[in-house]
């Protein structure tokens, strides 16, 4: 059973994320949603455990729970200002790369050392509901297992293929080479429309940092580079609303065939 401090250092340490093979998920949606199998241990507050002992009867026996928390040293573990009451320490989910993309026309996003937990965590999200093949995320990238980002994720963190990748123009060479996709690149200097190009075939769009967007080694692997058109004084759109416009207007494309 892992002990107060060595949840706390999960929630605050991506590098003990990453050799523990674990990380924590905050609130009732991502412990009712977590593959019952990956749960490692779940922490409850006093009151929370008192409002709902259900929880504690969906676990299996060999779950470590400890349901005996003072709400003000639970609080302390978490970075919301209203805590929900239950954590849940959970091994990583993996996905068979290979059996992933084993389809005829995938629909990939690539996101290239997006800084935000948030966008990263959304962007998940959003790929479930348009039902994205596979996430890429560059090493540069938030760490998705960061507690905002798999807060975001409402829990398409379990069901997302996701794989993390040195660099984004060896993903987009390898992808066209190997699964014959082809990358589009949301950029200030695309001249085509995003509503002009065809996702109908294998397609990845990929997401670059909210700063300073897609680097130029990507954009020049791409085969295409594309723009949202604006209207107004607006340059460009957040990176998590940018990803979703485009996920959306492939799905659609392909809900036409």
């Amino acid at each position: 059973m892992l002990s107060f401090k060595d949840i706390k250092f999960l929630l605050k340490n991506k590098k003990a994320r990453d050799t523990q093979g674990l990380f924590v998920a905050e609130g009732r949606k991502l412990f009712l949603e977590a593959p019952k199998e990956d749960v490692e241990q779940v922490l409850m507050s006093k009151t929370f455990a008192g409002m709902h002992p259900e929880y504690i009867g969906m676990l299996k026996e060999h779950t470590d729970v400890i349901a005996d928390i003072e709400d003000a040293r639970f609080a302390s573990l978490t970075d919301t200002k209203t805590p929900q009451g239950i954590l849940t320490v959970i091994r990583k989910p993996h996905f068979d790369l290979q059996q992933t993309l084993a389809g005829s026309c995938p629909l990939i996003m690539i996101l290239e050392d997006l800084q935000d937990p948030g966008n990263v965590g959304t962007i998940l999200r959003t790929a479930e509901a348009a039902g994205v093949t596979a996430v890429f995320l560059t090493e540069n990238c938030a760490d998705l297992y960061s507690p905002k980002a798999t807060r975001a994720t409402m829990g398409s963190i379990y069901r997302v293929p996701h794989f993390h990748v040195s660099n984004a123009p060896e993903l987009i060479e390898w992808l066209q080479e190997q699964c014959g996709v082809t990358s589009y690149a949301a950029h200030l200097r695309g001249t085509r429309s995003y509503t002009d190009c065809t996702y109908r075939k294998g397609s990845a769009f990929v997401i670059g940092n909210e700063g300073n967007g897609i680097t130029d080694a990507a954009a020049e692997a791409c085969g295409e580079l594309i723009r949202i058109p604006m209207m107004g004084q607006v340059e460009s759109l957040n990176a998590a609303m940018a990803a979703g416009v485009l996920m959306f207007e492939a799905q659609r494309q392909r809900r036409a065939l």
